[in-house]
């Protein structure tokens, strides 16, 4: 007889609680192999596809896509141990040994173009068609839609499967749609319009039919769920306002001799060095003259705790909103080095592939708002860490050089930093540091 497993939401680390279901990968009644996803989830951090640790014939789902789940809460029921069923997902894997090979969490934006291994298991005993009645309410199953024609050429590339399910909730035909993203790439923004095309002749038909009535109140506007990404945002800087108390200070600094050095270093061929590399170079440099900015505070213990390594968080905007990748012991990477690492971690937050561990961890943030076309900010930091270096744009303004007005290449710099772990007299010697490299990139090179 088979024995019902029943498989829980595990733990997907770093602190996450809870995960949203994006999409089921099986059904009720599947044969799935052991480590097989079953479902797509979306965390506070990343999407991570979740393996199931048995092998048998799915009996119950739990939740709807859309619904939100805590760690430990059943995910599946898995009827395993009949015969048949085995012998049927070995074969259909192969080999038994690729099917117990261990699988790690898939991350967020996985390629989904070959369809999930989905094999409807052959009446054998009524113990292991038959639905088993679990401890909590069961989601019932829907019928098995009949299969769509496969697409001439491969499959619809689509930005992420949050468009995807989009599409699919409203109705949209992805096959009818031409991308506006590289190479024919379907975007959220197409989705939008396609269904704003759907709705817009059913609105006007209500409109025609619908009698006079007099004026409604005013709409209250639309309501959006803080969960996911802006829900661990909104947490996150709601915990740094109650518990940082924060001060900020700034100097306009001359960068263009910082940017001339950059010019003659990629002039001299090899991988080009980005202006975000220098200045983390620079601010890993200023952290071993002021390691107090490079801590956190331990409330529990009352101490200040200095850390003895750079994780360095930047800020890179994406799809999904602004992410803080995080580069591993900076203070140890050359120019070159810290330019390979932000453009990797750069691309994986675009295509929606960063892992939970590329987002924490991180010790010290950079944060280059200059791409959004401004000279200042006050951000809040990034909690647990102690301070956050800001860049402004770096661009031509009125300047005296040498005794002389002379056009040059401005920058302003800010840093904001929590007043527990250190004076004004420290957070300004880090930032005067700063501002002395941007102008004089020499004086780095002294310091090391």
């Amino acid at each position: 007889m088979p024995q019902v497993m029943e498989f829980k939401l595990p733990d997907l680390g770093e602190g996450l609680t809870e995960a949203e279901i994006v999409r089921w990968l099986v059904a009720v009644g599947d044969v799935v192999a052991i480590d097989q996803p079953v479902v797509e989830v979306e965390t506070a951090k990343a999407m991570v596809e979740v393996p199931c640790p048995y092998g048998g014939v799915v009996t119950a789902r739990f939740g709807e896509e859309g619904t939100e789940l805590p760690v430990g809460a059943p995910l599946i029921t898995v009827a395993v141990g009949a015969e048949s069923v085995a012998a049927d997902a070995v074969s259909s894997e192969g080999a038994a040994d690729s099917a117990n090979a261990p699988r790690p969490l898939i991350g967020y934006g996985s390629d989904h173009s070959r369809p999930a291994r989905r094999r409807r298991v052959r009446p054998v005993t009524a113990a292991v068609s038959a639905p088993v009645a679990p401890a909590v309410p069961v989601v019932p199953a829907a019928p098995v839609a009949p299969a769509v024609p496969a697409v001439p050429g491969g499959p619809v590339p689509v930005i992420s499967p949050l468009v995807r399910k989009l599409a699919r909730d409203g109705g949209v035909d992805l096959r009818g749609l031409s991308g506006s993203g590289p190479d024919g790439l379907i975007m959220r923004a197409d989705v939008e319009a396609a269904l704003a095309a759907l709705r817009a002749p059913q609105e006007a038909a209500v409109a025609v039919a619908a009698p006079a009535a007099p004026l409604a109140p005013a709409a209250q506007g639309d309501r959006v769920p803080l969960k996911g990404v802006r829900g661990a945002v909104a947490d996150k800087l709601s915990r740094s306002r109650r518990e940082i108390p924060d001060a900020t200070c700034w100097v306009d600094a001359d960068a263009t001799e910082l940017m001339a050095a950059r010019a003659a270093m990629n002039a001299a061929g090899g991988p080009k060095i980005s202006v975000l590399a220098l200045l983390a170079r620079i601010c890993t440099a200023a952290l071993a003259r002021h390691p107090e900015l490079n801590s956190t505070v331990d409330l529990a213990a009352k101490e200040i705790v200095r850390l003895p390594a750079v994780h360095l968080g930047f800020a890179a905007q994406t799809e999904r909103g602004l992410m803080v990748p995080v580069v591993r012991d900076a203070q140890a990477r050359s120019a070159e080095s810290l330019s390979a690492e932000f453009a990797r971690l750069t691309e994986l937050a675009r295509a929606g592939k960063l892992a939970p561990a590329d987002l924490t961890g991180g010790t010290f943030t950079l944060n280059n708002y200059g791409v959004f076309g401004v000279d200042g900010s006050t951000p809040i930091i990034n909690h647990p860490e102690a301070a956050m270096l800001g860049v402004g744009r770096i661009i031509p303004k009125p300047w005296v050089y040498q005794g002389e007005l002379a056009v040059r290449q401005v920058v302003q710099l800010s840093l904001t930093f929590d007043h527990r772990v250190c004076d004004g007299g420290t957070a300004g010697g880090f930032l005067r540091y700063v501002a002395d490299c941007v102008e004089s990139p020499s004086v780095l090179l002294r310091s090391l």
